[in-house]
């Protein structure tokens, strides 16, 4: 659970910290749209490239990219295996009983473990590079247009950034309640997924009220600093486009486009 690095904030000085949080949710937002339209290798070769500049300029250590895809091994796994067994194709490479590998199988499993670790890496940029308060201010601005038909943007933003916050501690509280089961020696590994299903309830319940407690201590803590959303609320920092932030801008509208017109090439 302590690998889980979506809603931690690494601070450093660097390029991409810099940038206005307004665009790094752009880059984002294009990011995780353009990856869905991506057909073929020639677009994932320029996503992967793309991505490992933006880790690059970001300084924050790689190690913390890798742990964040370790906690989702399972998943990214078992999307590529079922892809690999069960996608339908013309060439067959293997075959036993109702099982098969086809090429077109190992080509779609290939192409969906690509698309998850450059999601994954992608958004992972978003929260390491951003300050919750960065992120709420950021996405508050882009939806500042939504106001105007009585859209509660500033709680929406909030709600989201508070979300993405405790992820990280939400995964710490989990670590610790199961190292206190086992302490008193309860089982997570072993028997059939009905005993490992009924197992995980010690876990969960606690999990719960722990979640409900900080969320009601959240709640007490923002009342008593006569916190009201975003009714009178001035900004300490006031975000401001630079040149270098409209560069950014015209990269991620490049990079997207070159994204999209690799599709011709399937």
């Amino acid at each position: 659970m302590t690998r889980i690095t979506m809603g931690q904030y690494y601070p450093t000085n660097s390029i991409i910290h810099r940038t206005d949080p307004r665009v790094k949710w752009i880059a984002a937002i294009a990011h995780i749209t353009v990856l869905l339209m991506i057909n073929n290798f020639i677009g994932y070769g320029i996503a992967a490239l793309y991505v490992a500049v933006l880790v690059a300029l970001s300084k924050v250590p790689v190690r913390l990219f890798f742990r964040g895809l370790r906690s989702v091994m399972f998943m990214l796994a078992f999307a590529v295996i079922i892809n690999l067994f069960l996608a339908p194709g013309e060439v067959i490479l293997f075959q036993f009983a109702f099982i098969s590998i086809t090429l077109e199988g190992i080509l779609l499993a290939a192409q969906m473990g690509a698309r998850l670790v450059l999601l994954i890496t992608g958004t992972s940029i978003l929260t390491l590079t951003s300050s919750p308060i960065q992120l709420t201010d950021g996405l508050e601005s882009l939806l500042r247009p939504l106001k105007y038909i009585k859209v509660p943007v500033h709680d929406i933003a909030m709600m989201m950034t508070i979300t993405l916050r405790f992820i990280p501690t939400l995964a710490n509280e989990l670590e610790k309640i199961m190292k206190a089961q086992k302490a008193r020696g309860a089982d997570f590994d072993t028997g059939g997924p009905i005993k490992r299903a009924k197992s995980l309830i010690p876990i969960l319940v606690p999990l719960f009220v722990s979640a409900f407690k900080r969320a009601e201590e959240l709640a007490t803590a923002m009342e008593a600093r006569c916190y009201r959303g975003d009714m009178g609320r001035t900004k300490m920092k006031i975000m401001k486009m630079t040149p270098a932030d409209v560069v950014s801008v015209g990269v991620i509208i490049v990079v997207s486009a070159l994204i999209i017109l690799s599709r011709q090439f399937q």
